[in-house]
């Protein structure tokens, strides 16, 4: 077991397994994905510590328990097509990708999209599809989605996002100020009803984009 071994394994069970984070295939995934190769390499060593890191061009990894949090809270199964805004570093699309068919993310920041696309690429996660755009609109001619992920908080939940849901599909949300959100799981009911469900306060970076912050 190599250092990085080990100090994914004390992240699962000191901070993931004590609040509340029950998948099993979450954990699984959580427990084999290397976060350190996500992260820059002059913080490589914070890698596994309980907090989101900076990444660069504003925009953070997030703390490792809110990225256990939102995979638990799509419900997934290794059948799912799964959308995620916010690819950031890659590494929440490479836990996703563990545990489902299909991930195709989305990332507004060029310079981020093509290193995440180049790293996903060089671990062989080979079921990842990352594209450069405006997140807040979806990916529609890819949907629809069992579940949607957004890595970033918007002012209210994006329609778009709603409109590619599959019936039935999850779409997990940190929702409300530019600086606080609650994080929301919305789940469409069919014909056009939803239902949404309150998982506790979080804060991320905002959601830019047509259906999200201007800035």
């Amino acid at each position: 077991m190599t250092d990085f071994d080990a100090k994914r394994k004390k992240m699962v069970e000191t901070q993931l397994i004590p609040r509340s984070i029950t998948d099993a295939a979450t954990l699984e995934s959580m427990s084999k994905v290397p976060r350190h190769l996500f992260v820059p390499e002059e913080i490589i060593d914070y890698a596994y510590e309980d907090g989101p890191l900076k990444i660069g061009h504003g925009q953070t990894i997030s703390q490792p328990y809110i990225v256990a949090l939102m995979t638990q809270a799509a419900q997934l199964t290794p059948s799912s097509k799964v959308l995620e805004i916010g690819t950031g570093s890659g590494y929440a699309a490479a836990v996703l990708s563990r545990i489902v068919q299909e991930v195709y993310t989305i990332e507004r920041i060029p310079e981020l999209a093509e290193q995440a696309r180049e790293k996903l690429a060089s671990i062989g996660y080979d079921n990842v599809k990352v594209k450069l755009a405006n997140g807040t609109l979806g990916w529609p001619e890819m949907g629809p989605f069992d579940a949607i992920i957004v890595t970033a908080g918007g002012p209210e939940v994006p329609k778009s996002l709603l409109n590619q849901l599959e019936t039935d599909g999850r779409l997990v949300i940190p929702v409300g100020s530019h600086f606080s959100q609650e994080l929301v799981r919305v789940r469409n009911l069919g014909s056009g009803e939803y239902v949404q469900e309150f998982l506790g306060a979080v804060r991320f970076v905002p959601l830019i984009g047509e259906e999200g912050w201007e800035k």
